[in-house]
């Protein structure tokens, strides 16, 4: 039998990346096609400022016409403890991701905050979240280096993953925000932080140009990591990144990789290509 890996989709992150305001009944047809495809673990939207990502202005009426399914990990991202509060109060969700940069100006640019602001803030939304009964899932954006001309170094990162787990981190998504990781890098950085933090689970956020972006997911994958997000016809990307050629890593390509590596997914292929197929008529439709 054939072991299984998770994959994430992230509508959010697709939709995020797209410049034109999409309708709400047409981000709910997208997020329930991709839940009739098989997915069991989604990214619906974020609790964020309106006027910071207007298009997420609406991720409480799409969760609240897709929630509901007991088998599925519902996930929503929080920018604050306003956020964590506005979306326990939406309820069905499961999951709370943060963005914690290891930029420093990365985490201003996104969050308002600088890296030693964010640190008290983390314990409280975390205990918030926990008291919730939901799962708190920490996304380390720039993991692998920043455009910035900040240094970079795995033992700092390591540190900066510990002290996350002493914050009550137990699930961190390594993300490479403006896609400069390297197989080798991506490959040792896993592997290094599995063996230094057993306890918490480890997945990969990884971003990339087009045909470029197959390499690290096999590095990360080699490393232990069975966790994988993406966005269907590589769709999105962060908004602050400033680098438009950068996007998600393609589900539809994911998938693939991962099956023809002899791993399961879980996912029907045949919706699978007609929600690919979707990504890319919103992608002409709202870009």
């Amino acid at each position: 039998m054939s072991e299984a890996v998770v994959i994430v989709e992230t509508p959010r992150d697709a939709f995020q990346g797209l410049a034109k305001p999409i309708p709400t009944p047409e981000k709910i047809r997208y997020v329930r096609a991709v839940l009739e495809a098989g997915f069991k673990h989604v990214d619906v939207g974020s609790f964020v400022s309106p006027k910071a990502v207007p298009q997420m202005a609406d991720t409480r009426a799409v969760v609240e016409a897709v929630r509901g399914d007991r088998a599925v990990e519902y996930i929503a991202l929080v920018a604050n403890e306003q956020g964590v509060d506005r979306a326990i109060e939406v309820g069905g969700l499961d999951t709370l991701g943060f963005p914690f940069s290891f930029s420093n100006e990365f985490q201003i640019r996104n969050t308002n905050k600088t890296v030693a602001e964010t640190w008290p803030a983390l314990e409280r939304m975390i205990a918030r979240t926990e008291d919730a009964d939901m799962s708190f899932l920490a996304y380390v954006s720039m993991a692998f280096g920043n455009p910035y001309g900040e240094p970079w170094d795995e033992e700092r990162l390591l540190d900066f993953l510990k002290a996350l787990r002493r914050a009550g981190v137990r699930h961190v998504a390594l993300s490479d925000t403006t896609a400069v990781a390297r197989p080798e890098q991506v490959k040792h950085l896993f592997g290094h932080a599995r063996a230094e933090l057993p306890e918490v689970e480890f997945s990969a956020h990884l971003h990339g140009r087009p045909n470029d972006w197959s390499q690290n997911i096999l590095a990360a994958l080699q490393a232990g990591c069975r966790r994988f997000d993406g966005a269907l016809g590589g769709l999105g990307g962060c908004p602050f990144a400033e680098d438009r050629l950068i996007a998600n890593v393609p589900t539809e390509g994911l998938v693939e990789l991962l099956e023809a590596h002899g791993y399961a997914s879980g996912i029907d292929h045949g919706k699978l290509a007609a929600c690919a197929k979707l990504a890319r008529e919103f992608h002409a439709r709202y870009a």
